[in-house]
Parts: structure tokens; sequence; C-alpha cells
């Protein structure tokens, strides 16, 4: 049985890391299988958007100890852990989050443009608590995504918030009743409704701006965006919009 499968459904492509009896912790071959399927989603130009889950009531407990103790690292050369945190894929990517969201697996959900989270969901990141430390991403990249401070509590007591904490501090988009695939699905749609070629050339900027020099931004940027407004899809959505119809997107 695979540490992880996929599917896709309109446009989207579900990823689900699927250990429930480990509580998907993250496995070099759940590593591996992610990279390739994020390498799918951006290369078929059928697929637009990605969500990452978890099976059994757990999106991820981090990484797996006993494969830990025997000398497996659950990376992959070039995108870090689980296959993702240190290089996303260039299409949108939802973490879907039931149950909890610990060590590594809040490393790869923060490596995610969008979270959400069922409201009994827990996120921490306890590596301190097994004389480890947050590595994948948790120490550099919490403190871009939520107060200094809180990031910094986080990482020294090893402590959980739940998923209402993590809603107030930026850390989540949406809190839902129910399963958290169900709600990812319906913000992935509302993705979907849009232009693809606008919406990744938008993630790009977003990201690769919070490096930018103040006085290099409007130069930096008038190199992404032009071939968003001399697009197919940027006419497309004019004439949609005058004509009073759904666009039909080509991606370029």
């Amino acid at each position: 049985m695979s540490d992880v499968t996929t599917r896709d459904e309109d446009g989207i492509l579900v990823i689900t890391i699927d250990r429930p009896e480990a509580k998907n912790a993250m496995t070099k071959a759940a590593a591996e299988a992610i990279a390739e399927a994020l390498d799918r989603l951006d290369s078929d130009d059928a697929l637009r958007v990605g969500i990452i889950t978890g099976a059994g009531g757990t999106f991820c407990s981090g990484m797996d100890l006993k494969g830990f103790l025997r000398g497996e690292s659950p990376v992959v050369e070039g995108r870090g852990f689980g296959g993702l945190v240190q290089q996303p894929p260039k299409k949108p990517l939802i973490a879907a989050v039931d149950g909890y969201a610990l060590a590594g697996g809040l490393e790869l959900m923060i490596a995610c443009d969008l979270v959400v989270a069922n409201s009994g969901a827990k996120f921490g990141i306890p590596e301190v608590k097994r004389g480890l430390a947050a590595a994948a991403g948790g120490l550099m990249m919490l403190p871009d995504l939520i107060p200094h401070k809180i990031a910094m509590e986080l990482a020294l007591t090893g402590d959980f918030i739940d998923a209402q904490r993590a809603f107030e501090i930026g850390l989540v988009n949406r809190v839902c009743e129910g399963q958290a695939l169900t709600a990812a699905m319906e913000l992935a749609r509302t993705i979907n409704e849009n232009g693809p070629l606008a919406v990744q050339v938008s993630k790009q900027v977003i990201e690769e701006s919070r490096g930018w020099n103040r006085d290099e931004r409007w130069d930096r940027q008038a190199q992404i965006v032009p071939k968003v407004f001399m697009s197919e899809d940027a006419r497309e959505g004019a004439a949609a919009f005058a004509e009073k119809r759904k666009p039909n997107w080509k991606g370029k």
C-alpha cells in the first residue's frame, strides 16, 4: 500500500498522506511521492490547484521517528522535508488540516499557500520536547507568517495551539466544521474560476517580493507581470465581462 495517494477532480489534484496507523508520520517514501505529485501538478495544464491532506483524521504528526532511528530521512534533495518545504509548486497549494499538524507536519502545512482547518485541529512545533529543533522550515518560516514573539513561544515551549488561535494569528485562512477537505475543495474551486496564468503569476509575485529590496520592487514586478496583461486570457476575461458570460480560460 502506498504511503501517499492522489486523485484529481475538476482541475484539482488531491494529495493524501495515507498512513493513518502512524498518524501520517512522514517517511522517505511519502516525501518522494509528494514531490512526484507536485511535479505533476505543475506540469499538467489540466490541473490548476493542489490540496494536501491526511487520511484518518490527522494531517501529519511530523517525521516518522522509527524511520529516524533507522537512519532514514524524509527529505527529497532540492525539495526538502516531505518533498515540499524548500520548493513549493508554482501553482496554488492548499493544506486541508484535520486533527494534528505537528512538527514536520506544521512545517509541511506552512509551506502551502493557504490553510483550511477543522475546528478541532491542533498545531505546534514540539521538537524541543524531544531534544530536536524545527529545522524543516518552522524556525525560519513561522516568524514570516505570525508575530515574532508568538513564533518564539511556539518554538521554545513546544506547546500546541487550537484552530481558533491559529486563525486569530493568521496561520490559518478558514476554520470549518466537518472534514477540512470539503472546505478546501470549495476554496480550490473558487480559485479555479479565475485565470490560471493570472493566479500563478500573482502567487509568484507575492512569494518572491518578500525578498526584494523596496527600491527594486516595481522593476522586479515589471519583469514578471506583463505576460499576464498580454495573454489570451486577459483578452478573454475582458470579453467575457462585456458579454456577461463565464470566461473560457486557456492558461496562456
